[in-house]
C-alpha cells in the first residue's frame, strides 16, 4: 500500500511540474548592437516577440511594429529577432540589418542578433516560446516571418499569431487596453 502511494505521488508531482521555466525572463539573447537583451528587465511589461526579415512581403510591419511600440512604451516592450529561415529574406549580417531597419522604418525597438527560429539550430527561446512542454500553454509552428508572440507582465505567454495579424491589428492590441 505505502509503495502505491509513493507512486501515486510522484505521478501526480510530476503531472504538475513543468520542465522548462513557465516565464520568458530567464532568457538572455545577444543584442543586434552587440550587447545583451534580459528579459528579466521587462517584469511589469508585455512582451511581443516577433521574428522579422528585410525582404520578406510582411516587412512592412516594421513599420506598425515601431508604431505600437512607441504609443504603449509604457507597457509593452517589443524584441525583434531576424532570422532567415525562409526563403533566404534575411541573408544580412547584425549590421546591415540594424542599418536596414533604422533607415527604413525608425526602428527603436530591441532587436536581438540574427537567429534560427525553425529546424535543428532553433534558438532556446525559440524552442520555448514554440513548446507547451517548456512554455507550460501552447506548442506553435512558425510557419514564415513575422509570427508573434505576446507575453504578460509576469513573462507568461498569453497568445500566438501567424505573420498576417498586423501588430497594430485589434487582435493585438485588447490586450494592450
Amino acid at each position: 500500500m505505502k509503495y502505491l502511494f509513493t507512486l501515486l505521488a510522484v505521478a501526480l508531482l510530476s503531472a504538475f511540474t513543468l520542465k522548462g521555466d513557465p516565464t520568458i525572463h530567464s532568457f538572455k539573447v545577444k543584442s543586434i548592437e552587440g550587447g545583451t537583451i534580459d528579459f528579466s528587465q521587462f517584469k511589469g511589461k508585455k512582451i511581443l516577440v516577433v521574428n522579422t526579415a528585410s525582404k520578406c512581403g510582411y516587412t512592412p510591419q516594421y513599420e506598425a511594429l515601431e508604431k505600437v511600440y512607441e504609443e504603449y512604451k509604457d507597457k509593452l516592450v517589443i524584441v525583434g529577432f531576424p532570422a532567415n529561415n525562409f526563403g533566404g529574406q534575411e541573408p544580412g549580417a547584425d549590421t546591415e540589418i540594424q542599418e536596414f531597419c533604422k533607415a527604413r522604418f525608425g526602428v527603436k525597438f530591441p532587436l536581438a542578433s540574427k537567429i534560427s527560429v525553425k529546424g535543428d539550430d532553433t534558438a532556446p527561446i525559440y524552442k520555448w516560446l514554440t513548446s507547451k512542454e517548456q512554455n507550460g500553454v501552447l506548442d506553435a509552428t512558425i510557419t514564415w516571418n513575422f509570427n508573434k508572440f505576446l507575453l504578460d507582465e509576469n513573462g507568461k505567454l498569453i497568445a500566438y499569431f501567424p505573420s498576417k495579424v498586423t501588430p497594430d491589428s485589434e487582435e493585438i492590441l485588447k490586450y494592450l487596453k
